[in-house]
This record gives structure tokens, sequence and C-alpha cells, in this order.
């Protein structure tokens, strides 16, 4: 009974997860889609978008790293600069340690799966009640790392088959960043947040210009935050909706 019990939960979270998932979803097969477009648009063999969606994962930095091997830049220079464009993970990744706690041999694939769209959902979306949250951050991980495998196989294929004009199709990502940010307001009533954001932007364009936006932007944003954590924290601040 217990068994059964455990998938039964097991279950609800998963399908708790897709429901949750659902604009990554839509926004991942049509970014993973244009991706594998612009891949093979750009002369590169078509197996590289799937693999990349498995290993790399990580949509503006798969798009740029298409640029740089279309181009002839070497592994060296491509790390350095992934590491680079996907060093604010390791800023806001910090905020999830205490809900991923416990996650056991789950814990390296949901830092590895740790993307934007899937830190929002983390943020703003409790686990069902009676579940394993566990299970319900590694279900929501994996499936959206899914859904942007099937989208960069599918425009990979159909990019191989089908000639296409790709110009602009990388503006697929900021329309992502869009719909998330309007599930964000909903979630998160609070006008502090996002002026701490915005402010941060605007400090770090001036500062270092757009190569190292969001880099500098991010961690001027915690910065921001930790210094309104006290007035945030009486409304229940970011954590609210959790």
């Amino acid at each position: 009974m217990k068994e059964q019990s455990r998938r039964g939960r097991r279950r609800e979270a998963v399908s708790s997860a897709f429901k949750a998932g659902v604009p990554v979803l839509l926004g991942y097969t049509s970014i993973g889609f244009a991706f594998g477009l612009v891949l093979v648009g750009l002369g590169l063999p078509w197996w590289l978008a799937p693999t990349m969606a498995l290993f790399v994962f990580a949509g503006a930095a798969q798009f740029m790293g298409a640029g740089l091997l279309a181009a002839g830049a070497g592994l060296g220079e491509i790390a350095l600069l992934t590491l680079l464009m996907n060093g604010r993970h390791m800023v806001y990744g910090l905020s999830v340690l205490d809900a991923y706690k416990g996650a056991g041999w789950r814990k390296p694939y949901l830092i590895f799966g740790l993307t934007d769209e899937t830190y929002g959902i983390v943020t703003t979306i409790a686990p069902p009640p009676g579940s394993d949250p566990i299970d319900f951050y590694f279900a929501l991980t994996a499936l959206n790392q899914l859904w942007w495998f099937l989208g960069c196989l599918a425009g990979a294929a159909i990019g191989r088959a089908v000639p296409f004009d790709t110009s602009g199709l990388e503006f697929a990502m900021t329309a992502l960043f869009v719909v998330l940010l309007m599930e964000q307001l909903r979630s998160i009533r609070r006008a502090e947040p996002y002026l701490a954001a915005a402010a941060a932007v605007a400090i770090a364009s001036i500062a270092v210009g757009p190569d190292n936006l969001i880099l500098v932007a991010t961690i001027l944003s915690c910065a921001f935050l930790l210094a309104l954590r006290r007035r945030l924290e009486p409304a229940g601040g970011a954590g609210s909706a959790r």
C-alpha cells in the first residue's frame, strides 16, 4: 500500500510539473525548432542540434555557440564565452539550495537543468500538497529539457530537408522571457523586485555595455534585493507563492 501511495504521489508530481511547464513547453519547442533551423542554416551538421540540447541545454548559449562554430572559433573560446554567458546561474542558483536540499542522486541533474525558465517556475509555483517536492522539481526539469530536445531535433530535421530563411528567429527566446515575466507579475505583486531589476540593467548597461550585461545585472539585482530583504519579507517577498 505504501508503494502504491508513493507511486500515486509521484504521478501527481509529474502531472503538476507538466501543467506548470506548459508555457515552457510552448516556448521551448518553438525556440528549439528555431535553433535547429538556424544551426542547419549556418551549414553545421543537423545532429549537432539534439546533441547540444542533451549536453549543453542552454538556449542563448546554444545560439551563440552555433554562430561561433560556424565562424571557426575554437572549443576553448566557445567554452569560456558560454561560461561567462551562463555565469548568472551561479548567482540565482543559490536561492534554490534549500528547495533542492535532500535531492540525493538527483541534485547534479537539477543543477545542470536549472535554466532561466525552470528557475522562474520553481520560485513561483509550489509543489502539489502531500508530494515530495524533489519529485516535482525533477519532473519539471526533465520535462523542460525534453521539450527543448524535441524542438531542436525537429527544427534540425526540417531545416535539413527544406531550406529556410532563418533571419530573426533568435527573437523567439526574448518572446519566451516576456511570457514568463507575465507569470511572475501575476505571482509576485510587489513593485520592488522589478524596480531593482530595471535599475540593475540600467546601471550594468552603462557600466559594462551589452557584452557582460546579463551577469553584472544579475549580481546587482541580487545585491539590491538583499538590501531590500527586510522590506520584502513581511509580505512574503519572492517566495510568497511557495
